[in-house]
């Protein structure tokens, strides 16, 4: 009975000694829960950011036709890319504009890039400037447009008589009939993959070098570019 009547204490006193410690623990449980729902904060936000991006139309994975199914498009890794010097560069179909090169020449590379994952479709460009896709004339207006050269867009056959008649020294668009594209700073934006010896994937309006020949076209160019 006397090893009784000590245990019992000293089991009292274990017990009441831990009864701080697991309230301590119980009251650190809502702390935890308010952290982790701080945390998940901005997990939601790119969550929608994401899926805001899906919305975006983007290239097919085929070619030819109009695009269907598109991908979203994917956010420029720079908002204004640029290389030294006077001509444009195409990195993994991104074009980057020449530093030295007037601001008009960089913003229709910029707007290019803005649209570089567009689908081709068929009189796109023509209702509205920004449009669920372009077909080459409405690539060629969206990109002038952009750098406050032209106010309403135009299709091919009246891009015949914009502008100076003659390649430009910054900016040329090659026009007939039946097609249209641009070449500014070196590099070609063209719905067309003609004498592209590495077409990227999909239809619409994608970066691609200069065309060796451009026989059959009627070249045209802003003053003063």
């Amino acid at each position: 009975m006397r090893v009784a009547h000590l245990i019992l204490p000293s089991l009292a006193a274990f017990a009441l000694a831990g009864a701080p410690a697991a309230s301590a623990a119980g009251g650190a449980a809502p702390q935890g829960s308010g952290g982790g729902t701080s945390s998940a904060g901005p997990s939601s936000a790119s969550g929608a950011s994401t899926a805001a991006g899906t919305s975006s139309p983007g290239a097919t994975a085929t070619s030819g036709g109009v695009g269907i199914g598109a991908q979203p498009a994917l956010p420029l890794p720079f908002s204004r890319p640029t290389v030294p010097g006077m001509t444009g560069k195409i990195i993994h179909g991104l074009a980057y504009a020449p530093a030295d090169a007037p601001l008009q020449v960089q913003e229709i590379i910029w707007a290019g890039d803005r649209i570089r994952f567009k689908p081709y479709v068929y009189a796109g460009g023509h209702g509205k400037w920004n449009d669920v896709g372009y077909d080459c004339s409405g690539t060629v207006s969206y990109v002038l447009h952009a750098a406050g050269l032209l106010p309403v867009s135009m299709d091919s056959s009246e891009f015949e008589t914009w502008g100076k008649r003659g390649a430009g020294q910054w900016i040329t668009v090659y026009t007939n009939p039946g097609h249209a594209f641009i070449e500014v700073a070196g590099i070609r934006l063209d719905t067309s993959a003609e004498q592209d010896p590495n077409p990227p994937p999909g239809t619409g309006p994608r970066w691609r070098p200069v065309m060796t020949s451009t026989a059959g076209f009627m070249p045209r160019h802003p003053t003063g570019l």
